[in-house]
């Protein structure tokens, strides 16, 4: 029985544990990004906090205890961020890369939780509207466009390349839209007086926050419970093995994400007996094509052709 298991990482050893590939964003450029972001919303929901009880404006509150949920989300995936830097030991030999991934399932979580309170807020004032200072409300709203659209750009060059980084740039950009919807009801509030238009905004609000959630939600579900991510196609990586030098077959495929930005595989390669010799080379030709397709960790277990697979699910 000729088994040879390569548990190397990475493309080149030299890069150790914490390889990112090129497309991962920059740290110092995110921290930036996020810092800004947390400070701005904080001073936004504090702002927000104070009108809305003075005025007594659902709409306003909603959107602050939106805002505030931003600046928790913020922080999280900024720490989170900040935990893929610490290297791996002995407990943890991955390190802690996958506190991004919980943390974009907790801020998806978040943001459901938060449509709740909207909903039963919106309901409850419908049949006991609440006379409201339009303008007021409008003046804050329209703070908050400039606040949530500057934090928005913040991370705009970087919102593909990390779901983290994606859900904080959705966040911000439905903030903007939700507050235009504040100030277009803090507008008609002060025209009309229909004070109920507050608690249809803030339903439509709630409508348009969870059409952007849901997404992330189902995404960040999938890798945390070590599904290929949505991205990669297992026959297509499948295909890319099997055109290598030297590969009769391809079997147990493995892909999982390791991070929010790092994604790893397992599989068992057939290869024909007077190969083994050239192993590493045909290992070192998958690892260069894996690394294409944005794989950064793998681990090859080879099979001879006339060999049975011993893994009980192959």
């Amino acid at each position: 029985m000729a088994h040879n298991h390569d548990h190397s990482h990475g493309h080149d050893h030299s890069h150790g544990f914490g390889h990112h590939h090129d497309h991962a964003p920059k740290l110092d450029h995110l921290n930036k990004a996020f810092i800004w972001g947390i400070i701005l919303n904080s001073v936004f929901v504090i702002i927000e906090v104070i009108v809305g009880l003075l005025q007594g404006s659902l709409s306003l509150l909603t959107d602050a205890g939106h805002n505030l949920s931003d600046v928790a989300s913020l922080a999280l995936a900024l720490l989170a961020f900040k935990l893929t830097k610490v290297a791996a030991n002995n407990r943890y030999t991955y390190g802690y890369k996958r506190s991004t991934i919980i943390v974009s399932l907790l801020n998806a979580v978040i943001l459901l939780v938060s449509i709740g309170f909207i909903v039963y807020e919106a309901v409850i004032r419908f049949t006991h509207p609440h006379p409201l200072e339009g303008g007021t409300i409008a003046w804050v709203a329209f703070v908050g466009i400039g606040v949530n659209a500057f934090t928005a750009y913040l991370f705009v060059q970087d919102k593909d390349k990390d779901i983290n980084v994606k859900g904080a740039y959705l966040h911000m950009a439905m903030d903007a839209i939700v507050s235009l919807g504040v100030v277009i009801s803090g507008v008609l509030i002060y025209f009309t007086h229909w004070y109920v238009i507050d608690s249809i905004v803030s339903l439509i609000i709630a409508v348009i926050i969870m059409a952007g959630t849901w997404s992330l939600l189902k995404h960040s579900f999938r890798l945390e419970m070590d599904g290929v991510p949505a991205e990669m196609d297992l026959e297509k990586i499948k295909q890319e093995l099997m055109s290598a030098k030297g590969i009769v077959d391809v079997h147990h495929i493995h892909v999982w994400a390791l991070s929010t930005t790092e994604n790893a595989l397992t599989a068992h390669i057939v290869i024909n007996p007077e190969d083994m010799s050239l192993f590493d080379k045909i290992k070192h030709d998958l690892r260069h094509r894996l690394l294409h397709m944005d794989i950064t960790h793998c681990t090859f277990e080879a099979e001879f052709v006339d060999e049975k697979c011993q893994q009980q699910d192959c």
